[in-house]
């Protein structure tokens, strides 16, 4: 397995850009979008656990459309061969002095990349 190809850092670099400007503008349909339409796909966030695709929609449905920006640092992509990557990160958040963690698995699925898993976390700053 290939590591690091870079026409498939530059996909999913793209496609987490794509996620993380939906994110901040609370674009609930590009975010449910770009989740692989599935019952098996998981998101531990900062206070839940969400499994399947239905529960994280129903999840950013009801979420806070306030307070979403975010600075991103420390951020770390990795292709694991042509059709999975990990993406790491870390964000802060103006007036908040906690650190928050994101990491994410992305599939190459026929429909285009999908966040396969997903986890959220919090430590202190």
């Amino acid at each position: 397995m290939e590591t690091d190809l870079p026409d498939v850092v530059a996909e999913v670099t793209a496609v987490f850009e794509q996620y993380e400007k939906a994110l901040i503008e609370n674009d609930v349909e590009v975010l449910d979008g770009l989740f692989w339409n599935d019952p098996r796909v998981v998101r531990y966030g900062a206070g839940e656990n969400l499994y399947g695709y239905d529960q994280i929609a129903e999840f950013r449905k009801s979420r806070p459309s306030k307070g979403l920006d975010r600075t991103l640092q420390n951020t770390v992509i990795t292709a694991h061969g042509h059709d999975l990557a990990t993406v790491w990160t870390e964000f802060v958040r103006p007036g908040v002095d906690r650190i928050g963690r994101q990491s994410q698995v992305w599939a190459r699925r026929p429909e285009g990349w999908r966040v396969v898993a997903a986890h959220v976390s919090f430590m202190s700053a």
